[in-house]
């Protein structure tokens, strides 16, 4: 190759890194391509929409104990991607129970019939209708996800959130639905006070403006879907479950693994899904090691 090809293939491929840099400013760096990856996060530093290009493979069948709960979110998840009505939704309840753990199965089942995620953090929110311009006539349905998300008094996310779910003069596009999840059922402290200041005017009962504010952010999620702590018969169910899935083969649930299991769950302070699947990871990795 003569020196003038040399010059000419290098200036091609700086033009080409130029075009890509121009692009991304124009489009205020939210471009994304539905055919080439399935979900997305919105990064704080670069100001991008970055592809996620190994996204979490758990499926719906690895969830267990929570049948209602799924069967909920299914249901919504499939009107959407099928171009019916549905609901943003809600998902609240205790740590380790298995809220956003749905949401990626529900992504691992449906991104082939279009379903693509995009998970924002509470502290990027403001940026949720730069986001949503992005999508219009975008192929694809994208679920918008809120991961453990949640409000303290004054905090400007949920002004943000709040008129984009539902109150800014431009509504949300027809191919995108809200998932958030959260350890609060109102997604903000709830103070004593603010029930004091309710009162009954005649016989009905007027609740203050401080419970009124923090109701009206969570009535916009149509669907609200309640996660509880496992009993302990379920939280062994989950330890059985994982146990024959690390190990590979069917394990017996003797004494042994069953005290450990219950003492690991009493030291960590939960029975929940996520408790039940790091014993088993700690159980075994032991096992494994010890045949080595």
């Amino acid at each position: 190759m003569s020196e003038m090809e040399t010059f000419f293939k290098r200036a091609n491929l700086l033009l080409d890194r130029l075009e890509s840099r121009l692009d991304d400013h124009n489009n205020n760096g939210l471009d994304i391509d539905p055919n080439q990856y399935r979900c997305w996060r919105y990064s704080s530093d670069s100001k991008h929409l970055e592809p996620v290009k190994h996204a979490s493979g758990i499926e719906l069948e690895d969830l267990k104990c929570i049948d209602r709960q799924k069967q909920l979110l299914i249901d919504n998840t499939r009107q959407f991607i099928h171009g019916f009505p549905a609901n943003h939704a809600l998902l609240w309840g205790p740590k380790g129970t298995g809220k956003s753990s749905l949401v990626k199965a529900l992504l691992n089942r449906y991104h082939p019939e279009g379903l693509r995620l995009i998970e924002i953090q509470r502290d990027d929110l403001g940026r949720l209708p730069a986001i949503c311009d992005s999508l219009y006539d975008r192929k694809g349905r994208y679920l918008l996800f809120c991961d453990d998300l949640s409000f303290e008094t004054n905090d400007p996310g949920y002004k943000a959130i709040k008129v984009i779910l539902d109150g800014s003069i431009n509504p949300l596009p027809e191919n995108t639905l809200v998932y958030a999840t959260s350890n609060r059922r109102h997604l903000m402290p709830e103070h004593m006070q603010d029930n004091l200041n309710s009162g009954l005017v005649g016989e009905e009962l007027h609740l203050s403006e401080g419970v009124e504010e923090k109701l009206s952010l969570s009535e916009r999620f149509g669907l609200w879907v309640s996660f509880h702590p496992f009993n302990q018969d379920q939280y062994l169910e989950l330890v059985q479950y994982w146990l024959n899935r690390l190990m590979q083969k069917d394990v017996i649930l003797d004494d042994s693994v069953r005290l450990a299991s219950l003492k690991w769950a009493l030291q960590h302070g939960s029975r929940s899904g996520r408790s039940a699947l790091l014993f088993c990871r700690d159980w075994a990795g032991r096992a494994g090691l010890a045949r080595s």
